[in-house]
């Protein structure tokens, strides 16, 4: 029995702040490490770690969290989620040490690892089957939105309130998107949502076709990773930019990246995933290069400019892959194993994100914040190195993927 159609898509707007919250809690690190480092007393590559922390845990628990929580309504689970999400934004809001922030910082990322995949899922069953790509559209675009100023935002009120503040107001935000899942969602609705199980996912790692895919997705996480979590630092030193006017910065990226998405999945239908993703690569790789040849050959009063350029062309290449590398994906599994291969890639993807963020700890630990480009844009030529490389001429392994199917078509990722 499907579940009932709401009058309206405001379910689907309370849902997407609810990705709002979460995507500028995931994002808004990078703004903030520097005070964060220097008020809890310790260096900057230990707080580079509250960023791998967070992306390691989102990657392992995730998969494990939703299929534990099948059984329970997902209306609830919802809920439930964003209020953990609220307490936990608070806990890293008046921690007062490390150890404390980095608990948090566990406890957000397993909130997150829940709601968002969860979040999509339950978006295909409060439409009609034609409208499922809008109503996705719609919970996603939180995330999108969270890049482009969510992450500015952060950096502005850490600047002016201190790095607590940002935690309080996106608990502030959580508190909001509690409100309206908890009026705005029928008590019955994802009644007939299907979990993928734990054993489904693995079973998808046995298709060979997909294994290079996912080895790219890796590397291609790993090396903007590496920079990222760094940012604010490697402006501060290259360029001389401090304070809110890395809030600019980051802008600039998220627009970037904004538009990068935007037009990746347009390019995507007209280029083919193969022809995206094989000129994004090395865009990325080029454009995180520049930052450490920036850094290395032009004193700050000549290198902000380059610096931005090459920022944006990293934000717009790197997200212009990602539609892409899902398309991709989906295309090699079929339709039918769409929710399990996604819910995969999303585990490769933030399990790359980790091992950047603590490469990104090792370079400055060993180097310093000008190496961070050359090692980052490593990373991705090796995955231009998996993506070029011939094929080999055998055919795809059958994906025993039916038991993703649902009756509503529709299944949590």
């Amino acid at each position: 029995m499907s579940s009932p159609l709401p009058t309206s898509r405001a379910p689907l707007y309370w849902m997407a702040l609810g990705s709002f919250a979460v995507g500028t809690e995931s994002f808004m690190i990078a703004a903030i490490l520097p005070d964060i480092a220097a008020d809890l007393s310790v260096s900057e590559q230990a707080a580079g770690q509250l960023v791998s922390i967070f992306a390691l845990t989102y990657a392992a628990s995730s998969p494990v969290l939703t299929a534990a929580t099948g059984a329970v309504s997902r209306r609830l689970l919802l809920i439930v989620t964003m209020l953990a999400f609220v307490a936990a934004n608070v806990v890293a809001a008046v921690a007062t040490s490390y150890t404390g922030l980095m608990a948090a910082r566990v406890l957000l990322a397993m909130a997150a690892g829940l709601f968002v995949p969860n979040a999509n899922a339950l978006a295909g069953t409060l439409v009609p089957p034609a409208e499922r790509g809008r109503a996705l559209s719609i919970v996603t675009s939180g995330l999108s939105l969270a890049i482009v100023f969510g992450v500015p935002l952060g950096a502005v009120v850490g600047n002016s309130l201190g790095w607590r503040m940002t935690f309080g107001g996106v608990a502030a935000l959580a508190v909001v998107a509690v409100a309206g899942l908890f009026v705005g969602l029928p008590r019955s609705i994802g009644a007939s949502t299907t979990v993928v199980s734990l054993g489904a996912r693995l079973e998808a790692l046995k298709n060979p076709a997909v294994r290079r895919p996912l080895a790219i997705m890796t590397l291609w996480a790993m090396g903007p990773f590496t920079t990222y979590p760094y940012l604010a630092t490697y402006l501060q030193h290259v360029t001389g930019l401090e304070g809110a006017a890395v809030g600019a910065a980051l802008f600039a990226w998220g627009i970037a990246a904004f538009v990068g998405l935007t037009l990746g999945g347009r390019a995507n239908d007209r280029l083919g995933s193969k022809r995206v993703v094989g000129l994004t690569l090395p865009a990325i790789a080029l454009a995180l290069a520049g930052l450490s040849l920036t850094a290395y050959t032009l004193p700050p009063s000549l290198a902000l400019v380059p610096a931005f350029v090459a920022i944006m062309v990293w934000g717009f290449a790197a997200w212009a892959f990602y539609p892409a590398q899902q398309a991709r994906l989906i295309s090699i599994v079929g339709p039918q194993g769409a929710s399990i291969i996604l819910s995969v890639n999303a585990s490769f993807h933030y399990f790359g994100f980790s091992v950047g963020a603590a490469l990104g700890a090792l370079v400055l630990s060993v180097g310093g914040v000008r190496d961070l480009g050359w090692v980052g844009a490593l990373c991705v030529a090796a995955a231009c190195a998996l993506e070029y490389m011939p094929a080999r001429k055998e055919r795809p392994a059958a994906a025993p993927l039916h038991s993703a199917k649902c009756a509503s078509g529709s299944a949590v990722r």
